[in-house]
């Protein structure tokens, strides 16, 4: 008897967590994992977002309406305009969590068998929902040497099938850090434009960027008010990941109702979320600032003890909070193993994640890692010296 679905068979686990027993284990054995294979901040959810929920007074907790909270999409006209993005309040759907988001998205714009191209590496789970949406991720690679920029336009051009419906990106970018420049976006629009296609631009990390980087919204592309789909996601602003609140933003309707018609399926967001997220735009900017600066010493401190280790190649990353780097290894995969079953310093040992899986073509990063620099700078440099001791003992070095 058939047991799986070829979709279930074929869904591929998360690099991020598929490790997460062997971690779990580390920890039964009484050893202390830093945990750097997760954009899971260690950073204080901020007083404004909390407050509404410790404070809840409601009688019933009631369905809410599939497209989210009215109030909360009027809120994020005003949060958006900020960033120089006007819409209106309709061109909003919320979703639980931004995943949600990218896989109504798919789902309303893209048939089984279409194709979608993304530059590679990109987040791990953009496969996972491309799977389940029946879509096909057409990737166009980047590379570690370039710091991640994107490919030449004529490579991305060759790509486009009568099957493309669209060029995604994620901007800043998980898993690298790239922030794409305005040029980059100008060239991808006149591509959507030659060729009648959407851009879905992934801008959860918006607000996370450094030396003096400036973000370009596919909301500020002229002319592609009927392409632009904008993917956004409160949980790393707010440093709130278990909230699960996300957006569509597009001004185009038909993509909105489309996606709302997935959304009544599922019947609402989450309700409580949605009134902690409402009030936390009016998070005071001193916030951000103070968290930003946290952010920049945590990736100087980290990339520089990287740069340190013989073999290891690291980028400056300018958004976000992760970054790509070569080891000089084997084999990612088994190494990151290797730390969590067979290597301690102190009885102290590091996750992260092998970034294998942030890549669509078969053979990519084989030697790279991913690492989300989320815990405090003294654990930072703790863990740098785990993973440099670890690449001196790994039976798998290369070099």
């Amino acid at each position: 008897m058939k047991i799986l679905s070829n979709r279930g068979s074929k869904m591929p686990s998360s690099p991020i967590r598929r490790l997460v027993p062997f971690a779990d284990k580390a920890v039964e054995q009484g050893k202390h994992v830093y945990y750097l294979n997760i954009g899971q901040p260690d950073i204080k959810t901020p007083d404004s977002f909390m407050n509404p929920i410790k404070n809840l007074d409601m009688p019933v907790l009631a369905y809410g309406p599939s497209a989210g909270l009215t109030s909360l999409r009027k809120k994020l006209v005003e949060y958006y305009n900020r960033f120089d993005i006007h819409v209106n309040y309709e061109d909003i759907l919320i979703t639980t969590g931004g995943s949600e988001a990218i896989i109504f998205t798919l789902m309303a714009i893209c048939d089984p068998g279409d194709e979608v191209i993304i530059p590679e590496p990109f987040y791990t789970n953009y496969n996972g929902f491309a799977m389940e949406a029946g879509v096909n991720i057409i990737p166009i690679t980047s590379g570690i040497e370039d710091d991640f920029q994107l490919p030449a336009i004529e490579s991305i051009a060759e790509k486009i099938t009568s099957k493309t419906r669209a060029i995604m990106i994620c901007n800043p970018n998980n898993p690298t850090g790239y922030v794409y420049a305005k040029e980059e976006l100008q060239a991808l629009r006149q591509l959507a434009l030659d060729h009648n296609l959407y851009i879905l631009s992934d801008e959860v990390y918006r607000e996370f960027l450094y030396d003096g980087k400036t973000h370009t919204s596919v909301m500020h592309l002229s002319g592609l008010d009927d392409r632009a789909v904008m993917l956004d996601s409160v949980s790393k602003r707010y440093s709130a990941c278990g909230a699960r609140i996300g957006m569509i933003v597009t001004k185009n309707r038909e993509v909105i109702n489309a996606a709302l018609k997935f959304g009544m399926a599922r019947l609402c967001p989450p309700t409580i979320e949605q009134m902690g997220t409402e009030a936390g735009i009016d998070t005071p900017q001193a916030y951000f600032d103070e968290v930003i600066e946290e952010y920049k010493e945590r990736r100087d401190v980290m990339v520089s003890l990287l740069r340190d280790i013989p073999g290891v190649v690291a980028p400056n990353p300018t958004g976000a909070f992760y970054l790509i780097a070569r080891l000089p290894v084997d084999n990612a995969d088994n190494f990151a193993r290797w730390m969590l079953t067979d290597f301690e310093v102190d009885n102290e040992t590091v996750m992260v994640a092998p970034a294998n899986g942030f890549y669509s073509t078969a053979g990519l990063g084989q030697d790279e890692v991913r690492i989300a620099y989320v815990l405090n700078v003294n654990d930072i440099r703790k863990a740098m010296h785990i993973l440099a001791e670890a690449l001196k003992a790994y039976p798998g070095k290369t070099n």
